[in-house]
């Protein structure tokens, strides 16, 4: 190759990279539109049941879990954060979209191949106009090949864009699934520590009852009853064992989904959760923080706005089909025979432009690109959902909880005068100035009161963990 063919191919290559840097991109440039709900200042505006005494404007904290102050509680969320099965799959799908991206990306680079085909045998004399056979010789052909598609048009520049806002989309489906992780663990630790405290209560209504069974029975013995109360009294007894099995049969249910969540099988639930008997509390107001703070933070939120992102680049990559694609190629090698290895009339190469344009087929593409804003136009609906589920589920958790706090208040109020009036009605049963079934029911109406104020206080907690899952807290990894 001598000097002149050399410059002449450098000119050619520097006049094609010229072209390639004055290109255009094709497509809409993404925004996150004007009409998207997002963009309303009232779903940025403070939440209408945030301002109920229960909590806070604070922002909320990345890991709401330790609000609870409760070791145990931590170590089950760490553990599950570290083995559960739907994280490792949402983290295989990231590494996946991540290699899509790179796949994208390499694009942009040029492409190099290489071949080598030594051979040996005997061409056609025919094929070469001889009369006669040619004679058996070996020959090789070895060559080197670059081809570097110019993105005239940033069709490449647009399936990286939509590479990217796939990948962002994905790591925020990860996070989804912390948060959702975070808070199916919570939530089966205090329905089996309000499982716990339940059977407690029960068992202590059980305890009393039989006490009052027993002494109905001296009573009846002393001739100062009849077999009718004894009869009456150990039938309440009975139902209030009857109480027992399907608490037992809730907390096990409850052990069984935290050994799980926790990336363990159901038998190997954790002993000391298997042993609580307190629902979980919390020390203070709940931390809410207000809709912009909440529509950055939920990873749904994200997630669909990432979405909306990769659709609208699509947009772009659709369009550029109906533009021509050009491909620089430089092919160098060596043919000839072995005999002939290295001699200079053995060398060739190529260099010049691939221009790809099926004009007559317009139509096609235009249709995939409608077809493309038809999926974005889906996208921001998608988005605009989200985002107003998102307000409905935060706004209707901060209520429930709210008036589930009210509802236990008023219970325990009952409770304590249930108590009271059994006492009461012990009291003068023993001194023969009531009858027995005025205590009965006194009796049996303080046991359904401890059992209304226990599983108004389970449902308080489930409560709490929904708001929290309503926030979309705890995605974020220690130090974030």
């Amino acid at each position: 190759m001598d000097y002149r063919t050399f410059s002449l191919k450098a000119g050619a290559l520097a006049a094609l990279l010229a072209v390639s840097a004055c290109s255009t991109t094709v497509g809409p440039n993404y925004h996150v539109p004007d009409e998207a709900v997002m963009k309303r200042p009232d779903a940025a505006a403070p939440f209408v049941g945030g301002a109920e005494k229960p909590f806070t404007p604070e922002p909320l904290p990345k890991q709401w879990w330790r609000l609870y102050h409760d070791s145990t509680l931590d170590g089950l969320v760490d553990q599950a954060f570290a083995a559960n099965t739907d994280l490792r799959v949402a983290a295989a799908n990231l590494a996946r979209a991540r290699a899509v991206l790179s796949e994208a990306e390499e694009l942009r680079r040029p492409e190099a191949s290489v071949s080598a085909a030594p051979a040996y045998g005997r061409a056609s004399g025919a094929a070469n106009g001889l009369p006669g056979s040619m004679a058996d010789r070996a020959t090789y052909d070895t060559g080197l090949h670059v081809s570097y598609q110019l993105d005239l048009f940033g069709k490449i520049r647009r399936a990286v864009e939509a590479a990217g806002a796939d990948t962002e989309a994905a790591q925020a489906a990860l996070d989804l699934t912390r948060v959702t992780v975070a808070a199916d663990t919570a939530r089966a630790y205090a329905e089996a520590c309000s499982a716990g405290q339940q059977i407690a209560i029960a068992q202590q209504s059980v305890d009393l009852q039989r006490k009052f069974a027993d002494s109905t029975a001296q009573r009846v013995k002393l001739g100062r009853g009849t077999a009718l109360d004894n009869s009456r009294a150990l039938g309440q007894l009975e139902q209030l064992r009857a109480a027992l099995p399907p608490l037992e049969a809730q907390r096990r249910t409850a052990l069984y989904r935290l050994a799980v969540l926790t990336g363990d099988v159901p038998g190997k639930f954790p002993q000391a959760v298997a042993q609580c008997a307190k629902v979980p509390q919390l020390a203070a107001a709940i931390p809410v923080g207000d809709g912009a703070a909440l529509l950055r933070r939920r990873p749904d939120i994200r997630q669909a706005e990432r979405s909306l992102a990769g659709a609208t680049a699509r947009i772009g990559v659709a369009t550029a089909e109906l533009y021509p694609q050009i491909s620089l190629g430089l092919t160098a090698g060596s043919t000839g025979g072995l005999s002939s290895l290295g001699e200079g009339n053995t060398f060739r190469y190529s260099l010049g432009p691939l221009i790809s344009w099926t004009i007559p087929s317009t139509g096609t593409a235009r249709v995939r690109i409608e077809q493309a804003e038809a999926s974005t136009a889906a996208s921001l609906a998608r988005f605009d959902g989200v985002v107003l589920n998102a307000l409905r589920e935060t706004e209707t958790a901060l209520t429930a909880y709210a008036r589930e706090l009210d509802r236990n208040a008023a219970l325990k109020a009952a409770r304590d005068q249930s108590a009271l009036a059994s006492q009461q009605a012990a009291r003068l049963y023993r001194f023969g100035r009531t009858d027995f079934l005025t205590t009965l029911d006194a009796e049996r109406t303080l046991a359904s009161a401890q059992a209304s104020v226990a599983a108004s206080d389970a449902k308080l907690a489930s409560d709490q963990v929904g708001l929290f899952l309503a926030l979309g807290g705890g995605w974020e990894k220690a130090g974030e």
